[in-house]
Parts: C-alpha cells; sequence; structure tokens
C-alpha cells in the first residue's frame, strides 16, 4: 500500500501543509504518525481530492464530510450517493439562482452604462457648442465704445 507525506501530497494538490493539518483537525484526513512525521495513506489522499473537489464546487466542510463519513457505511454506498445527489441538485439550484441574479445586474449595468454614455455625449456636445458660439461671437463685438457724458466737451 503506497504512502504519501505532507509534502508529496501538498505538492501534488497544490496546497500548503497547513491546509493538510486544518483538514486533519476537522476529520477529513486521518493520517498515520511516525513520531512528528505525518504518514498519509491511499484513503487519504482519496479524501483530499474529494475534499478539494467539493471545495471548487462551492460545499462547506461540513457537506463534505457528512458526504465522505457516508462511504464507510456498510449498505453499498447507496446512502452517500443518495446524500451526494440531493446535495448536488441543490447547489445546481443555487447557482442557478446565482446566475439568473448576474443576468440581471448586468443587463441592469449595460442599461445603466448605455443611459450614462448617452447622457455623457449631450454633455460634451453641449459644451462644445458654447465653446462656439463663445468664439463665433467674440470677433463681432469689438471695443467697447466710451461713454460720452453731458460734462464732456466736444
Amino acid at each position: 500500500m503506497r504512502t504519501f507525506s505532507i509534502r508529496e501530497l501538498a505538492k501534488e494538490f497544490d496546497v500548503t501543509a497547513r491546509a493538510l493539518r486544518f483538514y486533519e483537525d476537522k476529520g477529513l484526513l486521518s493520517p498515520q504518525r511516525n513520531g512528528q512525521m505525518r504518514i498519509y495513506s491511499g484513503r487519504d489522499r482519496a479524501r483530499l481530492k474529494l475534499v478539494l473537489r467539493g471545495k471548487r464546487l462551492g460545499f462547506s466542510l461540513d457537506d463534505i464530510r457528512e458526504m465522505i463519513d457516508l462511504y464507510d457505511l456498510e449498505d453499498g454506498q447507496v446512502s452517500q450517493l443518495t446524500v451526494t445527489v440531493e446535495k448536488l441538485r441543490s447547489r445546481i439550484k443555487d447557482l442557478e439562482r446565482q446566475k439568473l441574479d448576474v443576468e440581471l445586474s448586468i443587463a441592469d449595468l449595460q442599461s445603466a452604462c448605455g443611459q450614462a454614455e448617452e447622457l455623457l455625449q449631450q454633455k460634451i456636445e453641449a459644451q462644445e457648442n458654447v465653446a462656439k458660439i463663445s468664439r463665433s461671437s467674440a470677433g463681432f463685438a469689438g471695443p467697447i465704445p466710451e461713454m460720452v457724458t453731458s460734462d464732456d466737451h466736444v
């Protein structure tokens, strides 16, 4: 039976030794001990693979532990597979709701962005028009004539 060191599993699955110790503390892995050294079995390796897959799929560690621990029942994995199917279907429904929420948010953002771009373009055009009017009227005004009062003698 092949065994693995903490370093080998950490490298193979691209996780830290600390993560492996954490999973051990949570009861997900059960390595043997040789002094201070942890020795992981093929069963631990398979469980780690399932833990990481479950995490990637968005399951909590409690859910993952429940599904994995049911493997040891003497019912030919019927209980494990039943619970796993229920949890997978529930996760699918959660993700479908999230997907709809994301799609609605994207549509709202696209609409708001379109409105903001249109308003921005109107503001830019208005500023350009004001600048054109200012430039065109500046040449016609000419100098301001001096005011002649009754006190002035011509």
